[in-house]
């Protein structure tokens, strides 16, 4: 599996991680098989949140693959806190160190990798998390911090009181979800996607050395389902399967590859819970599309670039 660093410290993971969000609808020997096989092709990290199927996502993974210190030590784990039930997020020093402690317990380990501030928190105080991040450091508990659906003055806020500890943001990012990069596509350009709607936060990222980590990304954020084999996406699936027969993989795999080309070195957080399926999307971190292909699938998403509008529209 093709590796990335992240940070300053040049940690290495995989391109590609499995979310874990959905586990708890395989059974047991399913899941079993899942988490081997993403072990198997080197994709041994894993995403989870206490807020996925109410914690008992975590629980089923650990029991799933019979949690042990063997076991884990092969494995990247990843967790996520401070969405509460009714909608409510809680960056409290209490609830995020009580949130990991619920989390180890659930996921049979002392440890996790990463820990995710998930979504934020209107009401964040930054120099409690700071507090809370230190806390889970000192106690082995925490390695490295993050944040999801941040922004950059969000991430710049923490890391001013966090020394910096932020190192990852967790986004969605694919072929059906271009925002953080449409607006740099579409510099200067009077036209729905030259708004920022991202706030450069793809630029700041790289700029921060903060790793960017692409969940759903094969869902369509207009639909809101998953474009591949979807006949309301009949451009971008004809122009995916034409490249998957080219590279000789599935479809899923073209579209990670797309993820994976971009020099930001994106992680692809991939939710898929069929073990074939998750064979068939690795295959997309073993190859690199070119340019061509892949601003042709980015075209090929409904995307024009300002180069290709008809005069009238450029000279607005």
């Amino acid at each position: 599996m093709k590796q990335i660093e992240i940070g300053k410290d040049k940690i290495k993971i995989p391109a590609i991680g499995l979310g874990c969000m959905r586990i708890t609808g395989r059974d047991i020997k399913e899941a079993e098989a899942l988490i081997k096989t993403a072990m198997e092709n080197g994709a041994n990290f894993f995403d989870h949140a206490d807020i996925y199927a109410k914690g008992e996502a975590e629980s089923f993974f650990a029991e799933a693959i019979s949690m042990n210190p063997a076991i884990r030590e092969k494995m990247i784990l990843q967790t996520k806190c401070a969405i509460k039930p009714r909608c409510c997020y809680d960056f409290s020093k209490e609830h995020i160190v009580s949130a990991v402690d619920g989390s180890l317990k659930r996921l049979k380990t002392d440890y996790v990798d990463f820990l995710l501030l998930h979504r934020p928190d209107a009401l964040m105080e930054p120099e409690e998390v700071a507090e809370a991040f230190s806390s889970l450091e000192k106690q082995g508990k925490v390695r490295y911090f993050g944040v999801s659906n941040h922004n950059s003055y969000q991430i710049e806020l923490l890391n001013k009181y966090c020394n910096n500890k932020v190192i990852i943001n967790q986004l969605q990012f694919g072929l059906g979800h271009t925002g953080i990069i449409d607006s740099g596509i579409n510099v200067n350009m009077v036209n729905q996607n030259g708004y920022d709607v991202a706030g450069g936060i793809l630029e700041y990222c790289r700029l921060k050395d903060i790793t960017v980590q692409a969940w759903s990304p094969f869902l369509s954020s207009v639909f809101k389902e998953v474009f591949l084999d979807n006949k309301k996406f009949p451009e971008l699936n004809k122009e995916l399967n034409q490249m998957a027969e080219k590279y000789g993989v599935d479809n899923s795999a073209i579209a990670t590859a797309w993820i994976l080309r971009h020099p930001a070195r994106i992680q692809a957080i991939v939710g898929t819970t069929s073990a074939e399926r998750l064979n068939s999307i690795c295959k997309g971190a073993d190859f690199e599309l070119t340019r061509e292909e892949w601003y042709s699938l980015y075209m090929a998403a409904g995307k024009i670039l300002p180069c290709q509008r008809p005069a009238s529209s450029a000279a607005e």
